[in-house]
This record gives structure tokens, C-alpha cells and sequence, in this order.
């Protein structure tokens, strides 16, 4: 992935709020659903949360500044030139090369010509004679024709969108091993789900491949807050709307729906919409709507004047509870 900083278009000394900021603009330019003749949208829109989750996190983005996380979150190794993170000899074209010990002589994974046993037997066998070995046996040790065991799993973490996770579908992920394979997404995954994909881990001769295990985490979305299996969204509204009611518009995650605002509606108020939530078990989560006033920008002096003549002939305390 590219420089999460290039990706939101900021400087790296840009602030928090500067990165939110053009996190919500470039998410809202390049969401898919504003997108859906642009085939590309969604890849992009998957790139900008990424970012997003990098360095609009304070804990990550310092990460990430020391060169201690890549720009996928990846943890980067620090220790000595062309080491394995891993504790694995490195092998040509970035791949991983496993060694496995065998008994009798020499072969791959024998070391200086002669086999791990052989090593072993030497340097004890003047143990083994003091204790009195038993008759037949040259060794004290015995070896398990299949090798040294290994660790053959893989651990990836992959960022999902919230419409992704809601709806299913289809991934690429990149092991750390450089392949890539596309992985597809259940609907209804939650974050820290863990997807296991048997038999495409690791593999080593002589041992079953590994598992890949998958670590879903879901991209914080411009509109929508996640509550368990419901979401919530602010819905801006004007101030007449507020007042004379009105019919508006509002997000969901498949389509958007029209929602009744009843006149003498005041900020803050909240709406349910059943089953326009997450999938859950048995059923559907729902989507919690709060309205929010909002004035229109700069001074409006016939605004002002009603207002002074309403204050006037209306007077009212909202506040009167709070003492």
C-alpha cells in the first residue's frame, strides 16, 4: 500500500483534526455509492480507509513514523541485516526455507557433512559411556524420522469496509510469503473475527501445511458509527424542516430511505429505523437516526429579524431544568 500520508493527500506534521478532515472529504468524493459506474471506486475507497486506520490512530501513526509498523500496519523487523522477523533462514525471491533435521548422514539440513544426530551423539557420547549405555544403542537420543516440528501457520490482518462486512464478498489479501489469494468475506463478520483458511499456511517437506488465519478490523465510515449490530448517523436538517416538518432523505447501508420529520422537531432527536442495521444472529440490527439542526452559513439578517421578533413575542427557557 502507498504512503498512508500521501494516500489522505497531508503533511506528517499535519494534526488530528487535519487528517479527519480529509479523511471525511476524500471518503465522501470516493465512496462507492457515490461511485457506482467507477469500477475502481471501492478500491480506492478500501486504500483511504487503511490510511485512515494507520494515522488516524495516535497510537499507530507514532508507530508508523519510528518505522516500526509498515504502511499496512505490519510489524517491521529491527534486528540485524536480512534476518527473518520469523527466526527463519531467508530464501531467494523472498519466500520462506525450512530446515528440518534427519538422522544418518549427510543431506539438506545437515550441518559441516554429517547429520544433527551425528553432532548429538558426539558430544555426548562420553556421557553415555560414563552412564553405561544400553547394549544395541550408540546414542542416548532418539529421532523422529519426521523431523523437527514447525510452526506453519500465517497471521495476516486484513481491513474490511463496514458495506464489506455487512454484505459479504470477495478480498485480496498478500501473505507475507509475497503470494496473494483472494478471500472471501461472510456476511455479517464483526471486527476481531478471525477467518482460518485451512491448508494455506506454510508448508514444509514431510509436515501438513499450515493455516492462515485472517484478523477482520473494520474501517471506521464517514456517516456510520458501529453499536453491536446497530448503527447510528447523524442527519443534519434545517431549521424550517425542524419547525414545519418535512420528508427527507437518509444513508443507509443498501439504499437510501425517506424518514418523516414531524413538525416542532428539536435537535438531538432520535429515530429508529427497524432492520436497517447489521446482520446479526436471527435477524437484523437497526439504524439509530439523530437529527441536527443546522443554521445556514454566515448572517442572514431577515433570519435575525424573525428570530428577534419571535424571541419577543414567544419567550421559552429550555435550560429551566438545569437549575
Amino acid at each position: 500500500m502507498r504512503d498512508p500520508y500521501e494516500v489522505l493527500g497531508v503533511q506528517r506534521g499535519a494534526s488530528a483534526a487535519a487528517i479527519k478532515s480529509a479523511y471525511r472529504k476524500l471518503a465522501k468524493k470516493h465512496h462507492p455509492d457515490s461511485n457506482k459506474n467507477d469500477p475502481k471506486a471501492a478500491e480506492r475507497f478500501s486504500e483511504l480507509n487503511s490510511a485512515n486506520e494507520i494515522i488516524g490512530d495516535e497510537d499507530k501513526r507514532k508507530q508508523f513514523d519510528r518505522g516500526e509498523i509498515d504502511a499496512e500496519g505490519k510489524p517491521r523487523f529491527q534486528g540485524f541485516p536480512g534476518a527473518d522477523p520469523r527466526g527463519r533462514s531467508g530464501a531467494p525471491g523472498g519466500g520462506f526455507e525450512s530446515y528440518s533435521f534427519r538422522t544418518g548422514g549427510a543431506g539438506p539440513g545437515a550441518m559441516g557433512g554429517a547429520g544433527f544426530e551425528d553432532i548429538l551423539n558426539s558430544m555426548f557420547s562420553g556421557a553415555a559411556a560414563r552412564g553405561g549405555a544400553r547394549p544395541g544403542r550408540t546414542s542416548p537420543f532418539e529421532f523422529d524420522s519426521g523431523g523437527v516440528g514447525f510452526d506453519l501457520d500465517l497471521s495476516v490482518a486484513m481491513t474490511v469496509s463496514l458495506e464489506e462486512a455487512a454484505n459479504g464478498g470477495e478480498k485480496r489479501v498478500r501473505l507475507p510469503t509475497g503470494r496473494e489469494l483472494n478471500v472471501k468475506i461472510p456476511a455479517g463478520v464483526t471486527s476481531g473475527q478471525q477467518i482460518r483458511l485451512k491448508g494455506q499456511g506454510e508448508t514444509a517437506q514431510g509436515h501438513r501445511p499450515g493455516d492462515l488465519l485472517i484478523t477482520i478490523s473494520i474501517a471506521p465510515h464517514p456517516f456510520f458509527k458501529v453499536d453491536g449490530s446497530d448503527l447510528r448517523v447523524d442527519l443534519p436538517i434545517t431549521l424550517y424542516e425542524a419547525v414545519l416538518g418535512s420528508k427527507v432523505r437518509v444513508p443507509t447501508l443498501a439504499s437510501a430511505v425517506e424518514l418523516s420529520i414531524p413538525k416542532n422537531t428539536s435537535s438531538g432527536r432520535t429515530f429508529r429505523l427497524k432492520g436497517k442495521g447489521l446482520p446479526k444472529s436471527g435477524g437484523t440490527g437497526d439504524l439509530y437516526v439523530t437529527t441536527r439542526i443546522i443554521l445556514p452559513d454566515g448572517n442572514d439578517a431577515e433570519l435575525e429579524a424573525l428570530m428577534q421578533k419571535w424571541r419577543d413575542g414567544h419567550p421559552y427557557n429550555p435550560r429551566s431544568d438545569l437549575g
